[in-house]
């Protein structure tokens, strides 16, 4: 089966079938995406070089919480 057919098929979907078509295409999306940011910040991983970093910066107290850098971002949006 082509893409060509694949699309032909869809275009006969009822309007309900359409939409529970784009809803698990959507799903298969996220369930990519999420098995995707697990494989680059798992040990090893493209990303984890950043969450070691993070870590280092927590355990030296080199931080901010995020309500503390929300707070400035707004002061100095206000000046």
């Amino acid at each position: 089966m082509t893409v060509e057919n694949i699309k032909e098929a869809i275009v006969q979907l009822s309007e309900p079938d359409r939409k529970q078509l784009a809803d698990w295409l959507e799903e298969l999306d996220e369930e990519e995406w999420d098995r995707q940011m697990e494989e680059d910040f798992s040990p090893g991983g493209r990303g984890a070089h950043l969450l070691e970093k993070v870590d280092r910066e927590i355990q030296s107290g080199n931080y901010t919480s995020l309500e503390e850098g929300l707070r400035r971002r707004r002061d100095q949006r206000a000046k």
